[in-house]
């Protein structure tokens, strides 16, 4: 069968079918696809250029259980629970610590350079929340190690095929699949497909401070959310403790949890350490708890001056062991190995998500969702540093496996859908980007606005109608307002119904 697009009742037809289209170009997608059958015909959509997107920037490492005789995967699944306050999925989580090896083991094989100890062992390091060190790591750069491993590895793959700069502007559900409406140079492209993998990433657009690359605007989360799949715990938004507080752009730089984890200090405006006043684990205290601690210390100092210390350590030490942060932070006018670096907490990852199952299924038959844009479960309600990366991996590839036995009983042509191109629509109007990223600033940071929730909401969804009744033109700026003004509307809509339900609970025990 062909696809079809109408430009004006005039028809054009394409003939785009694959077995498996996957939405994503980062950790998870990539790992999909290479975890898919080979007889099977693929095609990866990266919306941008190829290593854009979230797992490029991790930082820290990857956290699992491989060749540790000292660690176990009961040890990881408890510092896992502890971080996310025992909301975690059990099944799911028990799947994470208990295949990590698999899939550590896999990035081995396809090239994966992790750092090494002198006598040839694989040097681990420990962050927030973690009882052992079990942290793999490429230097600062893990993320962009493992991206561009699993990218030169993809490449080769002769059933794959991969689109850069590949806007996914809507997906609809037909009887025997999907079909997707991608905007490319310009030009809209209709692919169809058996099987779609929503590989998206997160939502860290939807706030004005981020670390989150420019692709998150939660654009998967929105279209699993229009086509029926459930949308689990988005208010469960992770804001790290430790970004760079660079006052003068919106572009956050992220300070690993790892810096902590080599024997940093956190200091208020005073030049004095603080966590001792919050939590005896000090400055390896999971995310969540350094965040508020940071917010509890601001509002106790008036000033929001906070800073993070690793000057007591050996210089080249500290330049070898993070090359990236370290030259970063020179571009910007502060040596690490000699001055404090100014940190303040911003967004950085997402709990929540379209929701699935322990095969990375959703709700919505033949859609899968994987990385960070899924609810797995595992994170419960405050993910544990460098889980996101494993996530990432453990369940593509179960999500892969999975549709290569289900394909096995597929047969017969595509169907198709019929998308309407209005070439005379309107661009949408400036600001509502920024606007939705002021509420979300405001309303719903480290610690909730609560008075500000049910209005902020209310302006929320007059955006989000605005946007979803008008006729404007299809392109990225009106793809990304409408996915950030319906996780937007998603978060808030879910914080207060958390909320609600804890005062509930709180008048029950009274």
């Amino acid at each position: 069968m062909f696809s079809v697009i109408r430009y004006d009742k005039e028809v054009i037809c394409m003939n785009n079918n694959y077995d498996v289209i996957i939405a994503g170009c980062g950790a998870a997608g990539l790992y999909g696809a290479l975890n898919l059958s080979s007889n099977l015909r693929v095609l990866v959509l990266s919306k941008r250029e190829l290593t854009l997107c979230n797992s490029s920037l991790a930082q820290g490492g990857i956290a699992g259980v491989y060749e540790s005789p000292s660690d176990s995967p009961e040890y990881h699944k408890h510092d896992t629970f502890v971080a996310g306050g025992f909301e975690n999925d059990p099944d799911a989580t028990e799947i994470l610590v208990n295949e990590a090896h698999l899939d550590i083991g896999r990035l081995v094989e396809l090239g994966v350079d992790f750092d090494k100890c002198p006598d040839g062992s694989y040097h681990r390091t420990l962050e927030g929340g973690h009882g052992m060190h079990r942290i793999f790591h490429h230097a600062d750069t893990t993320g962009f190690e493992i991206e561009t491993t699993l990218l030169r590895n993809v490449k080769k793959l002769e059933n794959v095929d991969i689109l850069e700069n590949a806007v996914l502007c809507d997906t609809k559900k037909t009887g025997t699949g999907f079909s997707v409406l991608v905007l490319i140079d310009n030009k809209y492209n209709v692919f169809n497909c058996r099987y779609a993998i929503f590989a998206t990433g997160g939502i860290g657009r939807v706030y004005e401070y981020t670390t989150n690359s420019a692709i998150a605007t939660g654009d998967g989360i929105t279209m699993a959310y229009n086509m029926g799949a459930e949308i689990k715990n988005l208010s469960y938004i992770q804001f790290h403790p430790t970004g760079f507080n660079n006052k003068h752009t919106r572009e956050t730089f992220l300070i690993s949890e790892s810096v902590r984890g080599e024997g940093a200090y956190l200091k208020n405006c005073h030049g004095e350490r603080f966590m001792q006043n919050y939590d005896e684990r000090l400055e390896l205290a999971p995310r969540d708890v350094v965040s508020h601690a940071i917010m509890a210390e601001a509002k106790k100092t008036c000033s929001d001056d906070f800073y993070l210390d690793i000057t007591h350590q050996d210089p080249e030490f500290v330049k070898k062991r993070f090359p990236m942060i370290y030259s970063k932070l020179l571009e910007a006018g502060y040596d690490m190995t000699k001055d404090m670096i100014p940190i303040f907490p911003c967004h950085h990852y997402l709990m929540g998500g379209i929701n699935v199952d322990i095969y990375a299924r959703t709700d919505v038959d033949r859609l899968y969702a994987c990385g960070e844009c899924s609810h797995t479960g595992v994170h419960g309600n405050n993910r544990l540093a460098s889980n996101s990366l494993l996530e990432a991996l453990v369940f593509s590839r179960r999500a892969a496996n999975d549709i290569n036995e289900k394909i096995k009983s597929d047969s017969g042509d595509l169907e198709q859908f019929d998308f309407v191109i209005d070439e005379k629509a309107s661009h949408i109007p400036a600001g509502i980007r920024t606007e939705i990223r002021d509420i979300m600033q405001r309303a719903y940071f480290v610690v909730p606005d609560e008075k500000a929730l049910a209005h902020d909401l209310k302006r929320v969804k007059e955006l989000k109608d605005f946007l979803y009744n008008g006729n404007f033109k299809i392109d990225r700026d009106y793809v990304e307002a409408k996915s950030l003004a319906t996780v937007a509307y998603i978060v808030l809509s879910d914080a207060i119904d958390k909320l609600e339900a804890k005062h509930k609970a709180s008048e029950v025990k009274k």
